[in-house]
Order: structure tokens, then sequence, then C-alpha cells
């Protein structure tokens, strides 16, 4: 079997406990891309991405069907959360913790340095805002 990059060419986890290498990340079109491929899997779907960053987030986004799981791996991140009923929570992530969007949760990201984080996602329906 092949060994794949997590930051370039992320995993689908769907139905039956499958696991399903995509092809390599190429900008926003990307996600339409996928969603063609896996949305057959509903909201039991899960989209594994890996991202470094060094700039907080210039949107939003809210996944509707599904929790996300974000881990932060390396780094410091401040995940903004916008509940359901208006609540804004600020949660603050050093390697090794997590935090869970609940679904209908917008959500963003503040960084002061670089960051890596490791987000699982349910992805069907997820919706952008700008910031």
């Amino acid at each position: 079997m092949p060994v794949y990059d997590l930051s370039t060419e992320f995993l689908h986890l769907g139905l039956g406990a499958t696991a399903v290498p995509q092809p390599p990340f190429s900008g926003m079109d990307w996600y339409g891309d996928y969603g063609a491929r896996h949305d057959h899997d509903g909201a039991d779907g899960r989209l594994v991405s890996l991202y470094s960053f060094s700039s907080s987030w210039d949107s939003w986004e809210m996944h509707p069907q599904g929790h996300e799981v974000v881990v932060c791996l390396a780094g410091r991140l401040r995940l903004i959360q916008e509940h359901v009923d208006g609540r804004v929570e600020t949660l603050e992530l050093g390697p090794k913790q997590y935090a869970i969007n609940a679904p209908g949760v917008w959500h963003t990201a503040d960084v002061d340095g670089e960051v890596t984080a490791l987000f699982i996602t349910a992805g069907i329906g997820t919706q952008h805002r700008p910031r």
C-alpha cells in the first residue's frame, strides 16, 4: 500500500468503515469535487485533513450535518465558536488538545504564529461566510 501526505492528500472515512485516499488538494474547488465523490455517505462520511497556517482565518464556516473535531498538533490557536443561541465562546488549544464544533456552530480561528491542526469533518452541506 502507498504512503500518503495528509497535508496534501486528504482522507475520506466512509460507510462500512472504509478509508479512501483523496486526490491532491488543489484549492477551494476541490471541496465541490469531494462532495460529488462522497456525498452518498451522507452525514456519516468524514473528511480528515491536516493544515499548517500562520494567519488567522478570514472567514467563518459551519457544518450543519455533524460534529467536527479540531486537534492542535503544533503551535497554539484560538477557536472561536458562535453557537446557535448566539453565544460566542473562545477555546484556546495547544499541542495535543482538541475541541469539537457541534453541528450548526459557526467557527473561525485566530493564531499568533505557525499552527498545525488536524480536522475530522462532517463536510456535507458545509457553509462559509466572510469574517
